[in-house]
């Protein structure tokens, strides 16, 4: 999985159940034709992070077919949600 672009933006929590800042990323992703989360059309991985003086943490996630905007039943394996985290801190 290679992240090709990426867009971030700070939203609002008007609930305040998450402490910190959140952000929504929205991260372009590129896999291999035979793995299981490729897409003729292409896919996105929208990401929630949040960050506050004590800790940085993806909240939420979800793949989405780019072509059809239908949101694909796939979770990161743990390795992926570590380069995720780290990508969202970095890219901050």
């Amino acid at each position: 999985m290679e992240i090709s672009n990426h867009v971030v933006r700070k939203i609002n929590d008007p609930t305040g159940i998450i402490e910190g800042d959140r952000y929504e990323y929205l991260l372009d992703v590129e896999v291999e034709e035979d793995d299981e989360l490729f897409t003729e059309g292409g896919l996105e991985l929208r990401v929630i992070f949040a960050s506050d003086e004590n800790v940085q943490r993806v909240v939420k996630y979800h793949f989405t077919d780019k072509l059809s905007k239908e949101v694909l039943d796939f979770a990161l394996e743990d390795d992926e949600e570590v380069e995720i985290l780290e990508f969202c801190k970095n890219n901050l």
